[in-house]
């Protein structure tokens, strides 16, 4: 079971969903927007967590060109470390904007744990609470469908390139998917 504290500060809304979330198997994680001195931490974070450099430099690339969202880039810190990045970026179905969820990122000794949901949950209510109408991700079949992701194709999303069908998948967040072909960054190189 998930619970959430959230330390609302007056700052704005990249701070709303700054606080402490608990779970048996992550106790005590730390959730806030990401910061410029955070950027060597993630992207090492990034390397260790995926066997090939290109899921760093996607999310190195999205915060440089601007395509990254100011305040949907969060970290989870544990014991003063960071140990979880998750990170929505600008995408359009025809000429609707929505989020892209970008590679997401835990520490190879925390994987499986519940850490990246807890980080992955928390952004996407952000985005939700901040009136994002959809948010969409190209990723694992077995891993997004929990946070409420179906098959794109079921909300008649195409992409101009081939993917496997259950591979591209959206959800409504605050506002309906559209219809109509999906444009990612170019970042993302899809």
């Amino acid at each position: 079971m998930h619970m959430y504290v959230f330390l609302c500060a007056q700052g704005g809304p990249a701070d709303c969903y700054r606080g402490v979330v608990t779970t048996p198997s992550a106790p005590e994680l730390t959730l806030r927007p990401e910061a410029a001195g955070d950027i060597g931490a993630i992207r090492a974070l990034t390397t260790a967590a995926f066997d090939q450099p290109a899921e760093a430099e996607i999310v190195d690339a999205l915060r440089e060109s601007g395509n990254g969202i100011e305040g949907l880039s969060i970290v989870g810190i544990r014991d003063g470390e960071i140990i979880a990045h998750a990170m929505l970026s600008r995408c359009f179905v025809g000429d609707a904007p929505g989020v892209c969820l970008a590679p997401c990122s835990v520490s190879p000794d925390r994987q499986r744990g519940g850490t990246g949901s807890l980080v992955i949950e928390a952004l996407l209510a952000e985005a939700a609470r901040r009136g994002e109408d959809f948010a969409v991700v190209l990723g694992h079949p077995e891993y997004y469908p929990r946070f409420g992701f179906t098959p794109a194709s079921g909300y008649g999303v195409t992409l101009h390139v081939d993917v496997p069908d259950e591979a591209l998948m959206a959800m409504p967040l605050a506002g309906d998917v559209p219809d109509g072909s999906l444009a990612f960054a170019p970042e993302f190189g899809v």
